[in-house]
């Protein structure tokens, strides 16, 4: 069977990115006839109404740019393309009843488990992995369960990302882009196809998406985006025998897995549903310091692109010959781009931490002493910051600045309706 080129996965790519923008108007009206509208709610980003759907738009561009540039016969087998499409039809169909209908949670699991069931009765299953210093895993019996939970981790992930305008579908494009770049460079053609036509469709829907947003992508966006890209990522690097391979695809979903990761271990510790939306997500802390929709996804784009980086440069970095030898040089420069982004990281979540610890300590302070200068505030903050000490302040109990539930910059809105939750937004 031929395999398909670089030039066809640059056409699918460039074919998804168009169709998905020019149907993406059509998801908007269709939601607006049909009511499937984000409100603006106390815990989220949104400002306004916006129509939902977009996911639609996506699935449409997906679909049509794989029956024309992806063979009937991918993969190993000749049916698995079409287990793939059948079952991204499905996660986008649940995904659009839960935009309209807010379906309860174990339903929309239901709905992710069906879906990953789907593709890998079709063949998409994890049966070998080779990981550093370990050599060769295999998986003859356990391979279809832990595809399956990987799969709908991978839907879930995309679907807490999917927080403020822009960010899934900036990141997922950038993700995406790189496993095409990757497979490629592996000899998994087809693959590599499927992840242009992916960060294609995602780009595309992004001309509506970016702040401000017209358009959300609501559920059945985030859950297809997250099951294409675990569906890339189990047929391109880790059906590989490369080492690098499984490690590329823990590198590039670093952003959003951390973000997933600090989210549920705090709903965890406060013995909040895991499935129950909040405002600590980093877009959220992003907020509360004062940044913008704009800024802050700059800021995680280009903590994504960071780590798209390192994941190139560990597969074209001639850093080893691939028998167990390391070259000297090459591989201080891998060790020292590996040390820059785990630092890079470890700083933007440590100044999130702080950042946002500063501006709770400065509505304290003025709560405190009203009377002190701006200069004399900044010196109380350093000196606490110092020392671990600080005042305590008994706050109105109906004012919730001091737990995070409202952004603190500028005044408060008045109450609106709150609507039904249909994204981690």
């Amino acid at each position: 069977m031929r395999q398909p080129s670089e030039l066809e996965a640059f056409y699918a790519f460039l074919a998804a990115a168009a169709i998905a923008a020019a149907v993406t108007p059509i998801t908007m009206r269709l939601a607006r006839a049909v009511g499937a509208i984000d409100h603006p709610r106390e815990r989220g980003l949104a400002e306004r109404a916006t129509p939902l759907l977009g996911g639609l738009a996506i699935f449409a561009a997906a679909a049509v740019a794989a029956l024309i540039w992806l063979p009937a016969g991918f993969g190993n087998h000749g049916q698995m393309w079409h287990g793939v499409l059948l079952a991204a039809a499905l996660i986008t169909a649940v995904g659009a009843l839960d935009d309209r209908f807010d379906l309860p949670p174990l339903v929309k699991l239901g709905g992710q488990v069906a879906a990953a069931l789907i593709v890998v009765h079709f063949g998409v299953v994890v049966e070998v992995i080779t990981l550093p210093f370990v050599g060769r895993l295999t998986f003859p019996n356990a391979g279809p369960a832990l595809t399956v939970v990987g799969l709908v981790a991978m839907m879930n992930v995309v679907n807490f990302s999917d927080g403020v305008d822009g960010l899934a579908a900036g990141v997922c494009a950038i993700i995406a882009a790189t496993l095409a770049v990757i497979a490629f460079d592996l000899g998994r053609n087809q693959p590599a196809v499927l992840a242009a036509l992916t960060a294609g469709a995602a780009l595309g829907f992004l001309v509506h998406n970016f702040p401000p947003a017209r358009s959300f992508m609501g559920d059945c966006g985030s859950n297809l985006l997250g099951l294409l890209m675990g569906v890339v990522a189990v047929e391109g690097p880790v059906k590989t025998s490369v080492v690098v391979s499984f490690v590329a695809p823990l590198i590039l979903l670093a952003v959003p897995f951390l973000d997933t990761t600090f989210v549920v271990l705090k709903r965890l510790k406060y013995r909040r549903p895991i499935y129950a939306s909040d405002n600590e997500h980093f877009h959220h802390r992003m907020a509360r310091i004062g940044f913008s929709r704009r800024r802050t996804i700059s800021y995680l784009y280009a903590w994504t692109l960071m780590l798209a980086g390192l994941a190139l440069a560990l597969r074209f970095v001639p850093y080893s010959d691939h028998k167990g030898h390391l070259h000297t040089g090459w591989t201080l420069v891998i060790v020292a781009l590996a040390l820059i982004a785990a630092a890079a990281s470890v700083y933007l979540v440590y100044v999130l931490e702080i950042l946002k610890f500063r501006r709770l300590a400065a509505v304290r302070m003025r709560v405190l002493r009203p009377e002190a200068s701006v200069a004399e505030i900044e010196h109380d903050i350093a000196r606490e910051l110092e020392t671990g000490e600080m005042q305590a302040v008994s706050m109105p109990p109906h004012d919730s600045a001091a737990d995070g539930d409202q952004p603190l910059r500028g005044p408060r809105r008045p109450p609106q309706p709150v609507a039904p939750r249909r994204a981690d937004r």
